[in-house]
């Protein structure tokens, strides 16, 4: 099913009557967090009235756990899923992590468990496991090293092997595998949003529009990937909008962070073959308000897994973000 099409006309995210109308709610956040002394981190994919205006720390996957790791607040508000909230846990373990929402889970991260990696360390003995950053805390645990899209090349050739078992990402995987040497074992996962685009879609949007550049995440189909001027992570897809300052882009990722990257570059239109991911959107500023008023929901992670998990997660932060 093709996905529908939007522009975002240039200087138009959050005209002043919307801010205006959400400002009672966004008052009541900026006092709970002087109160609790939390901070509200948000990845891209959020919507810009928590994006620009409620969120403290902002970025991608790889970015929030650094930052998650850094900041002096005793309480973090993962605006996010599930899997980000557990990482945030994992590197700040005395502190207290809420989810506002605890249905806001990933396709990724359920679609593979710990007992899934195990089963596949038997039938591989002695191959690494690189993960996903978007997986569990529990399958974190059986892993040697996490990555993220952006560190991923690096992660897997820091490894120093000539094969290595990926998960749970096919499209990411098989993406990483055209970068290196190295072998990639691969697990049969799939984000919803990215999987949904093809190849021949971004091929009419740009015969339709003319004249616009196409950049795409890797989590996408190689037949996606084959049709993008670019190809990145997240932070590689806002680095390269904010670097080339195209009159017009089409980015192939989920529809609410072209609204987020329009904050930053008014003068570029933005196209948008526009998936939502459903658990990013259950996250809200009325939830968030919430959260923070009940201390609701709390991350906890058991110790055994906790101890295991946070190392793979450490060592992806030791090998640091290397992004083409």
């Amino acid at each position: 099913m093709a996905t529908t099409l939007e522009i975002t006309p240039r200087g138009s995210v959050l005209p002043e009557a919307e801010r205006a109308a959400l400002q009672p709610v966004l008052d009541d956040i900026e006092r709970l967090k002087k109160e609790r002394n939390a901070v509200v981190a948000a990845h891209n994919y959020m919507t810009p009235d928590i994006f620009a205006l409620a969120a403290d720390l902002t970025g991608d996957s790889l970015k929030l756990a650094a930052m998650a790791k850094e900041t002096e607040a005793d309480v973090i508000v993962l605006a996010g899923v599930d899997f980000m909230a557990e990482t945030a846990k994992l590197v700040n373990p005395s502190k207290t992590v809420l989810l506002p929402d605890k249905r806001a889970g990933c396709s990724l991260a359920d679609g593979i468990t710990g007992a899934d990696v195990r089963a596949l360390k038997a039938q591989h003995p002695g191959v690494p496991v690189v993960t996903y950053v978007n997986t569990s805390a529990d399958v974190k645990a059986e892993t040697d090293i996490c990555c993220t899209s952006g560190n991923a090349v690096a992660v897997v050739e820091s490894l120093g092997v000539d094969r290595v078992i990926f998960l749970p990402d096919q499209y990411l995987g098989k993406y990483v595998a055209s970068q290196t040497d190295v072998e990639l074992i691969l697990w049969d996962g799939a984000c919803m949003v990215h999987e949904r685009f093809t190849g021949d879609e971004i091929r009419q949007h740009r015969d339709l529009l003319g004249g616009v550049s196409v950049i795409a995440h890797p989590e996408c189909p190689p037949d996606v990937l084959a049709e993008a001027d670019y190809v990145g992570s997240t932070n590689g897809i806002i680095n390269w909008v904010t670097e080339h300052r195209p009159d017009r882009v089409m980015m192939i990722t989920e529809c609410s962070m072209a609204d987020n990257v329009a904050l930053e570059t008014p003068e570029t239109e933005f196209v948008r073959p526009c998936n939502l991911c459903p658990h990013m959107k259950r996250i809200t500023l009325e939830g968030i308000r919430h959260s923070l008023e009940t201390m609701t929901h709390q991350v906890e992670i058991p110790a055994d897994i906790a101890d295991r998990a946070r190392l793979a997660v450490e060592r992806m932060l030791e090998v640091g973000r290397h992004e083409k």
